[in-house]
C-alpha cells in the first residue's frame, strides 16, 4: 500500500470512531488533543490497526504513535 492509501484507511477508521469528518484528519492530527482519545481509546484504535493491516505493533512503540501520521509511517515501515 502506498503512504497515501494507508491514510485514508486510517482516516476513515478514525471518522468512526471518534465521529470525525474524514477531511478534519490530517499528518498532524493528535489523538489526544485534537480526537479526545483516552488511553482505552488508545488500545482499541491499536488492536484494530493490527488487525487491519497484519501488523503488531509493540506497547514501546505504540506509546511513540501520537498522531495520526506517525501511525501511517509506523504502518508503511512493517509494510517494507
Amino acid at each position: 500500500m502506498t503512504r497515501q492509501e494507508i491514510f485514508d484507511k486510517i482516516s476513515k477508521m478514525l471518522s468512526v470512531r471518534f465521529d470525525v469528518a474524514v477531511d478534519q484528519i490530517k499528518d498532524e492530527t493528535s489523538f489526544q488533543n485534537d480526537l479526545h482519545a483516552d488511553s482505552i481509546d488508545m488500545v482499541e484504535f491499536e488492536l484494530e490497526l493490527e488487525d487491519d493491516f497484519g501488523a503488531e505493533i509493540p506497547d514501546e512503540e505504540a506509546i511513540k504513535i501520537q498522531t495520526v501520521g506517525a501511525a501511517v509511517d509506523y504502518i508503511l515501515s512493517q509494510q517494507q
